[in-house]
């Protein structure tokens, strides 16, 4: 699945409104703007992120060269992994990581990218499951990692 910024016809599939119905994350800790593209039979969703100045944790990484937290890539990517883990059925259920394996922070996300976020979903269970995901700014990857996640009802969060 090619999705490219170049694109200026990029469509939303799912808006922040839905996403905010989807995950319990809540400003600052968001960090999905919108989907872009989603594929339930290949487990492939492709979702979206506007990086601005204005984010609180560019207050302190860092001042005067500000740069993404890596963590906060990771959890960028965890988010689109449980957009799509909703999509696909689990809609009473949030999705927590349990672990990170395989990561690699390839570029710095800087104010003004715009981050694509694809996590394909290589295990989805009603316990957990895997997801593969790479963030990238254009053509660069920017982080690539798999995480592993449990499956929680929403009231138990």
């Amino acid at each position: 699945m090619d999705v490219s910024l170049n694109n200026p016809s990029t469509k939303t599939l799912i808006g922040i409104k839905e996403i905010l119905d989807i995950l319990p994350h809540r400003y600052p800790f968001l960090l999905v703007d919108k989907v872009v593209s989603i594929d339930l039979e290949k487990n492939i969703i492709v979702a979206q992120k506007n990086v601005t100045f204005n984010e609180e944790f560019f207050q302190g990484h860092f001042p005067g060269a500000p740069i993404m937290p890596g963590v906060l890539l990771l959890e960028a990517l965890a988010q689109t992994g449980g957009i799509l883990v909703h999509q696909k059925g689990f809609t009473n259920k949030s999705a927590v990581i349990l672990n990170v394996n395989q990561a690699k922070f390839r570029s710095p996300v800087k104010p003004g990218d715009i981050l694509l976020l694809h996590a394909e979903g290589l295990h989805v269970s009603a316990r957990g499951g895997r997801i593969k995901g790479r963030a990238m700014i254009g053509d660069k990857v920017a982080v690539e990692a798999e995480l592993g996640f449990a499956l929680r009802d929403k009231n138990q969060i």
